[in-house]
């Protein structure tokens, strides 16, 4: 018996996969039962293993001999469906344990996602599961599906008139439903499935397992993963960091992405979802195209397919072609706002394309007129032009409804099969909508053909992401020591600022005094202009509260701001402890960041930088990502904000030094993990940012302490 741990990320789902034979328990003659399906539809689509119906009544279910236990089947297969009441799953996985089943699909409900009994029950599986080495799936699941081998350990009505094509796309899923209406679109597209894993509520084998698995699976070239939400945040980017490796490009459907979303995700799944905007740093990080529809998923599913990983667009460079001029204006919006660039064409190929079609209008987008249709030969011409233009965009031609028309249909399709026999390495999309066997016909060329203009957009923008995938750099990982902190950084800013200083973060010189003579002595030692501010751990808006006299010139104006602001506090927070008022230089010029760390439930510390004032709060402008970041990451994540040209010299501003804010955000994303069990929140704001080469300087900062960390500081 072995000890009972979590099984390493993807491993032994080979029972899932590729069982040699299959068990049902509580299977019955009736099809339309779910005990009943699993047997049809592994005898149905040709599964070559053993099938043992399992069932107390014995006799025979569906033409083959059924046992009253699995414990009485002729050879112990590697796995076993249950499809019995919860109240009898429990004994079912005992006695698979004990056969030596090597994984279990619990198809049943009734467990964890039904209050406290089940979630106890759903336990007690998982114990004895582990304990015996057996991996389980669900309970609350659709299964899993092997088209190649034609292993089906489902009951999904996706599957009741045919079984999807074999093919190369992998699909996981936490809602059954939705995953196999994916395979069930795919295969309609002429899309060929490999694996189906949906994980119901993953009480062992979760997400991270289904895609960990398929990113070493060789018959599946790309995973589409339909996801609510992530139980193990370090499970999942060593399976998303497994799938980069092995170059299988990952799309995901995210849902509950609004506040409601998020909570009937936690209440469906039992498990608590994680901050939305996290989840797309963790996806970007690791080269992971999120969409947001169904539709998109799909499109975009599709063309990767076709494309492959070594056909996926090297740049966000479009050359856009129409028969008319309204419709090239409608793509060039459509790309640029979806983040794609349209490059001018060479003079050369200008003349090209005049010398194909007169008529033309030669600026990107091309308006080809309806001459471009009149012959095959014309068509080649003008775009062979344009696929040997210097700029090496991508082509995307619309057609609108002209495979339609029987003329127009032959015109065009021997002129794409012409430029795809001269031109195999160069990537051409349409836009269009025809018969489905049009279509079907252009994708077997290798071309995609998206519905309309805004999925062409969204679909090759994130084809742009999904070829950037070989490009990305190493994940920073933080494997340093965890420490505790002096519980005096949650007293002030002085000590906060005091600590980040230690871990190489720029702070003013500064004094925290308990008189108002102290104070002038200070404010003469730092030299005028100061600051004054309230040091308390109570008090954490300090200016709320009448805290802040800034620009003081003297020593009258100092020992005034003194005496006023401690009669604020104590007026406005009289139960607060104070520490006396901090002393700082004022300081002018530059640009001002905030920046911080919060702790997300799944991922847990989270750097942010934003720019100060109503860009964070009103405009929400703001970077995050999971801690730790490297100063590049920290680049990219500053260059994103909205409001970077104010740090780019923008008007004629002086540069600010970017390079040096960067760095400031990823040293604080490894205090932010070196000190994550004491630490929950650090607010640094402002971080005065100075002209290039002259650094920054953090002006205010805030601590607050996690419950261990608070418990410590009393």
């Amino acid at each position: 018996m072995l000890t009972q741990v979590h099984a390493a990320t993807g491993t032994r789902l080979d029972a899932f996969f590729k069982a040699q034979g299959v068990a049902v328990v509580g299977a019955s003659d009736d099809i339309t039962k779910i005990g009943g399906r699993p047997v049809q539809l592994l005898r149905k689509y040709g599964y070559a293993g053993a099938i043992y119906p399992i069932n107390p009544k014995g006799g025979t279910i569906q033409g083959l001999q059924a046992y009253a236990s699995v414990l009485d089947t002729p050879t112990a297969p590697d796995l076993a469906i249950l499809a019995v009441p919860a109240q009898a799953a429990l004994q079912a996985v005992r006695d698979c344990a004990d056969r030596g089943v090597r994984g279990v699909i619990v198809l049943s409900s009734g467990f964890a996602e039904a209050g406290p009994e089940g979630a106890a029950l759903q336990a007690e599986m998982v114990r004895v599961a582990r304990s015996h080495g057996m991996r389980l799936l669900g309970p609350n699941c659709l299964g899993t599906v092997n088209v190649v081998d034609r292993l089906v350990g489902s009951f999904s009505i996706a599957l009741e008139q045919s079984l999807p094509p074999a093919g190369q796309v992998g699909i996981v899923s936490q809602s059954g439903n939705i995953g196999s209406f994916t395979m069930r679109n795919m295969a309609e597209r002429g899309m060929g499935v490999s694996r189906f894993i949906a994980t119901g509520n993953e009480a062992d084998v979760d997400v991270a397992d289904g895609i960990a698995a398929l990113a070493q699976d060789a018959d599946t070239r790309i995973i589409l993963c339909c996801m609510e939400t992530c139980r193990h945040a370090g499970r999942l980017v060593e399976a998303l960091d497994m799938a980069r490796a092995n170059n299988k490009p990952v799309i995901v459907l995210k849902i509950g992405a609004t506040e409601q979303g998020q909570a009937a995700a936690a209440s469906h799944t039992g498990a608590l979802t994680g901050s939305d905007a996290v989840f797309d740093a963790v996806f970007r990080r690791y080269g992971v195209l999120r969409v947001r529809s169904f539709e998109d998923l799909l499109n975009v599913g599709h063309a990767a397919v076709l494309l492959g990983t070594g056909r996926l667009p090297a740049t966000d460079a479009v050359t856009l072609v129409a028969a008319s001029g309204g419709f090239g204006i409608m793509m060039a919006d459509a790309m640029v706002e979806a983040g794609m660039t349209l490059p001018q064409l060479t003079d050369s190929t200008k003349a090209l394309i005049r010398e194909a079609v007169p008529t033309a209008g030669t600026n990107n987008p091309v308006d080809a007129s309806a001459q471009m249709s009149a012959r095959p030969d014309i068509l080649l011409k003008m775009l062979t032009a344009l696929q040997e233009d210097a700029n090496g965009s991508t082509l995307v031609l619309l057609l609108a409804l002209s495979l339609y028309n029987p003329r127009l249909r032959g015109t065009y399709m021997e002129a794409l099969a012409s430029i795809r026999a001269s031109h195999p390495e160069r990537l051409m999309v349409l836009i269009s909508q025809g018969p489905p066997d049009a279509v079907a016909e252009i994708n077997a060329l290798g071309i995609p053909v998206f519905p309309s203009i805004p999925a062409a957009a969204t679909g090759l923008a994130g084809l742009v992401q999904l070829g950037r995938l070989a490009t990305l750099p190493a994940t920073p990982a933080y494997g340093g020591p965890v420490d505790g902190v002096d519980a005096a950084v949650f007293r002030n800013e002085f000590h906060a600022k005091r600590a980040l200083a230690a871990a190489g973060i720029s702070v003013p010189r500064e004094e925290v005094v308990a008189s108002a003579d102290e104070a002038v002595r200070s404010a003469r030692t730092t030299g005028y202009p100061v600051v004054l501010k309230i040091a308390s751990e109570d008090i954490a808006h300090k200016t709320e509260i009448g805290g802040v006299a800034l620009d003081l010139h003297d020593d009258a104006a100092v020992l005034e701001a003194y005496e006023r602001i401690m009669a604020n506090a104590k007026k406005h927070a009289p139960h607060a402890r104070l520490d006396g008022v901090l002393v700082a230089p004022m300081v002018r010029g530059g640009v001002e960041l905030i920046a911080g760390v919060s702790r997300d439930p799944v991922f847990g510390p989270v750097v942010m930088v934003g720019f100060g004032g109503i860009y964070a709060e009103v405009l929400k402008d703001v970077a995050v990502q999971v801690a730790p970041v490297s100063e590049d990451e920290a680049v990219r994540m500053i260059r994103s904000l909205k409001m970077f040209p104010l740090l780019d010299g923008a008007r004629g501003r002086a540069k600010a030094d970017v390079a040096a804010a960067a760095r400031t955000v990823a040293q604080l994303s490894e205090f932010a993990c070196r000190h994550a069990r004491d630490v929950a929140e650090i607010d640094m704001n402002p971080i005065l940012v100075k002209p290039e080469g002259e650094g920054v300087l953090v002006l205010d900062a805030l601590m607050v302490p996690t419950a261990a960390g608070h418990a410590n500081s009393h």
